[in-house]
C-alpha cells in the first residue's frame, strides 16, 4: 500500500513534466511559421536548425521524465528520501560540500545537454 502511495503522490511533479514536453512541442510545431511572421526572408533550414535546440530540450525533458518514472517505480524508497529528507542532509553539509554537489550537478546536466545536441545535430 505504501509502494502505491508513494506512486501516486508523485503525480504533481510528473504533470509539471508533462506540461513541460507539451509546451516544447508546441514551439517545435509553430516555430517554422513564428520565425518566418518576424523574417520573411527565412530559409528553410533556418527554422529547422534552430528548431534542433527545441528538440534538444524535448529530448532532455523526455529523458528526466522516464529517469524519474523508472526510479519511482523501480526504487521508491529513493523517491521518498529525495522528496523528505534530502533538502535537510544537505543543508546539514559544509558549505565546500555543498559547492562540490551543486557544481557536479549542474556539470553533469550540461554535460546531458551537450551530447543531446550533438546526437541530433
Amino acid at each position: 500500500m505504501e509502494y502505491l502511495k508513494t506512486i501516486f503522490s508523485a503525480g504533481q511533479i510528473l504533470r509539471k513534466e508533462y506540461l513541460g514536453i507539451g509546451l516544447v512541442l508546441l514551439l517545435f510545431a509553430i516555430f517554422p511559421q513564428l520565425v518566418r511572421s518576424f523574417d520573411e526572408s527565412a530559409a528553410p533550414i533556418d527554422p529547422g536548425a534552430l528548431s534542433a535546440i527545441l528538440m534538444a530540450v524535448l529530448a532532455m525533458l523526455i529523458f528526466k521524465l522516464s529517469t524519474w518514472w523508472l526510479i519511482r517505480t523501480i526504487w521508491p524508497l529513493f523517491a521518498t528520501y529525495s522528496k523528505y529528507h534530502f533538502e535537510t542532509n544537505f543543508k546539514s553539509l559544509q558549505s565546500w560540500q555543498k559547492v562540490i554537489i551543486f557544481l557536479g550537478f549542474y556539470c553533469s546536466l550540461l554535460f546531458a545537454f551537450i551530447l543531446i545536441l550533438i546526437a541530433i545535430i
